[in-house]
């Protein structure tokens, strides 16, 4: 064998070599984890009593699942730890959070925390953001704050923080917000001579003296509730006594009597009317009407009055979100419908997750049925229904949360505005959507004993999920809720006749609800919508009214007649779905036969995928298959 073809083996072994070690590196730099830190979590949070359930554990991926970590890009340190209004108590244990070399930002606001301020928190050198509001802390801060030279963000507000503010903050040159409010702070303010600082609340202490040159910059809503000296810049300016001219004697004739009668008479009706004005105005507020596409929200406090509530978000168990009220309220929101039971939200919090907050209306239920009743809807896990999250109860106010599904609605994909720009929903996704749906449902049913109800299945409540399978939301609203009238009830298109009758929700108005949402699948037409005529059309009726006269081809969606082989599957669903309708309740299968007939419609994983495509030019369905549909409809 040649030198040069040795060496060309040679060549070839460390290039192998080269990109056996490149891999081997970017694998343990996909998989690396903070082993130390997890550690160090581990010992906090087992030394800390708490309330709520937090998934941490040495086996799962801390950067990924623990709830309220966040880690570096390369996942080799812990770089966030978030845990406000988790009913964490007592002291923070020693020589834990302070080992955490790399935390940048630390949350455990709202929590019932106490002792001194950690000395051992001065280890925390890459501190940024630093928030411990709404706690029990008392005792003096540390005299010295130059360890911390990277804070930008302080909140220790709502605790019993005493002694003097130290005059050490002044060396924290990056720090954009100080909030020490409502604490027992004394001692005159020293000079914070911080050109970055931009937000400022000393609010309700015991501090002294005037306001330092270098907060004068600063509104005097900052330092009230103090014994301070007032800023100057509040106070109105006295005219000097020198400038006074001499008083004359003054004496109104009858004309300027009657002119300044008219006159008040005139400023007392304008008053008036702007009073009215006002009250008509703000009783038009109190009437939502649905909101137009695309509207935003600022903040999710608007509209509610219960700012903090007499209680707090609770979350279940697994969940990874870690957040408390203010965070919601604090967030950018976008409306994303008005519905029967509240009004829905996308929520945006501050640390870049996405959730969907419902806020609910006319909840009829008093405080003790509504949590049992959440805590039986979250604890259901299944991957064809929506989790819930976690819930809020006040007198003023009832929230839920959700995850957010990017996708948006069945209702919102099968109706968005059909232009060139539009991707339809192919038949395959149709049907992944019914299949999923279905047994989501079916499962809903399977709980409290076979009891539960949905109550309130339609297009907008089913979603996506990560395999493309339906997946429905809303579940057990409709039994907290304060019963609707009739008409309102009716105008849906998705209510069953017996609860129009009855106002109740039973298991087979689910199984109509859902035959609903097939049809609407099939025809891609809303449950009730509007003729050329503007006449309002129920769906059902139409469909049943078009296959009594055999033109069953008229039902489908003209979307899916392009597909070609997919008649026969169409035709099925078809089928399912006026069954679903049947106006009788004994008439309508269970849900669990319905998962068996919607699975039974695709009976091979890829069964008419090859032919999606090509468009077909008709699909025309038999006289004999069209008689087959109609002997399954009972009349509306």
């Amino acid at each position: 064998m040649t030198n040069s073809r040795l060496k060309m083996m040679d060549k070839n072994k460390f290039i192998l070599f080269a990109m056996f070690l490149f891999g081997t590196t970017t694998i343990l730099l996909a998989t690396a984890e903070p082993v130390e830190d997890k550690q160090i979590l581990i010992n906090f949070i087992q030394s800390i009593p708490h309330n709520r359930a937090i998934n941490w554990n040495m086996s799962s991926s801390a950067c990924e699942s623990w709830t309220g970590v966040t880690c570096n890009n390369d996942g080799s340190r812990v770089i966030a730890l978030r845990l406000p209004a988790f009913s964490l108590k007592g002291p923070i244990p020693p020589n834990t959070l302070s080992q955490l070399s790399g935390l940048q930002i630390l949350s455990l606001r709202s929590n019932e925390l106490t002792g001194r301020f950690p000395s051992d928190f001065s280890n925390l050198r890459n501190l940024t953001a630093l928030y411990l509001q709404s706690n029990r802390f008392y005792g003096p801060l540390p005299l010295n704050f130059t360890n911390w030279n990277n804070l930008s963000i302080v909140d220790l507000s709502n605790n019993s923080f005493n002694g003097s503010v130290p005059f050490s903050i002044s060396s924290l040159s990056h720090l954009t917000a100080l909030n020490l409010a409502n604490n027992s702070f004394s001692g005159e303010i020293p000079e914070l001579n911080i050109p970055s600082l931009q937000a400022l609340d000393l609010s309700n202490n015991n501090l002294t003296g005037p306001v330092p040159k270098s907060l004068e910059r600063f509104p005097s809503s900052a330092f009230v509730g103090n014994n301070i000296s007032p800023l100057s810049y509040s106070m109105p300016p006295v005219p000097s006594p020198i400038s006074q001219p001499h008083k004359k004697s003054l004496k109104l004739g009858e004309p300027a009597i009657l002119g300044i009668a008219i006159g008040g008479c005139a400023l007392a009706f304008v008053v008036l009317a702007l009073i009215m004005l006002l009250r008509y105005s703000k009783d038009k507020e109190e009437i939502p009407e649905r909101p137009p596409k695309d509207e935003k929200v600022t903040k999710l406090r608007s509209g509610s009055q219960n700012v903090n509530g007499n209680g707090s978000l609770v979350f279940f168990e697994g969940s990874s979100l870690a957040f408390d009220l203010e965070d919601l309220y604090r967030a950018s929101a976008e409306v994303l419908g008005k519905g029967t039971f509240g009004t829905t939200y996308k929520a945006a919090l501050e640390d870049a997750s996405v959730v969907v907050v419902k806020r609910l209306k006319e909840v009829a239920a008093a405080k003790h049925d509504f949590e049992l009743q959440m805590e039986l809807v979250g604890n259901i896990r299944h991957e064809n229904v929506v989790t819930l999250r976690a819930y809020y109860y006040s007198k003023d106010e009832k929230l839920m949360v959700y995850d957010y599904f990017d996708q948006g609605s069945v209702s919102s994909l099968l109706h968005a505005k059909r232009d060139e720009n539009r991707t339809p929903l192919d038949w395959d996704s149709r049907l992944r959507i019914a299949v999923g749906a279905a047994r989501g449902i079916a499962y809903i049913h399977s709980q409290s004993g076979g009891k539960l109800v949905h109550g309130n299945i339609k297009a907008s409540n089913i979603f996506l999920n990560t395999q493309k399978y339906g997946c429905v939301s809303d579940v057990g609203l409709a039994t907290l809720m304060t019963p609707l009238t009739p008409p309102v009830m009716r105008i849906g298109g998705y209510r069953a006749p017996e609860v129009a009758d009855t106002r109740k929700v039973y298991q087979a108005s689910d199984v109509y609800s859902f035959g609903v949402v097939l049809l609407e699948l099939l025809t891609g037409k809303s449950p009730t919508h509007a003729t050329g005529g503007e006449e309002v059309v129920h769906l059902v009726r139409w469909v049943d009214s078009v296959v009594r006269e055999e033109w069953t081809a008229e039902v489908f969606d003209v979307e899916l007649l392009k597909y070609p082989n997919i008649e026969e599957e169409m035709v099925e669903m078809l089928q399912i779905g006026m069954q679903c309708v049947a106006r009788s309740p004994e008439q309508r299968p269970k849900m669990a036969e319905v998962v068996k007939l919607v699975e039974d419609i695709r009976r091979t994983t890829n069964a008419g995928a090859s032919g999606m495509s090509t468009p077909a030019t008709e699909v025309a369905v038999s006289p004999v298959v069209a008689q087959q549909i109609g002997s399954s409809v009972v009349a509306m």
